[in-house]
């Protein structure tokens, strides 16, 4: 029988300790667009924007990633 502890931990390894993912709505709200326009921010190679990770058709983008590509993007617009 397994404990609900070795679960969870599984799933904190599974994850990454200490990093945090957002989804593709909250994505949408930080950026104050559609869910339309973040399909077409994945589909355009050019904008580098970052992939997320599927869990059953569900998209999670590492808060991390998103902040570097806000950072390259500043630098790129200076």
């Amino acid at each position: 029988m397994r404990s609900s502890t070795n679960t969870k931990e599984r799933r904190t390894n599974f994850m990454g300790e200490g990093v945090k993912y957002l989804t593709g709505t909250q994505v949408a709200d930080r950026y104050h667009i559609t869910d339309v326009t973040l399909w077409r921010w994945l589909k355009d190679d050019g904008l580098c924007f970052p992939q997320p990770m599927r869990i059953n058709r569900r998209r999670f983008f590492r808060e991390d990633e998103l902040v570097e590509w806000e950072r390259t993007r500043s630098s790129v617009s200076a």
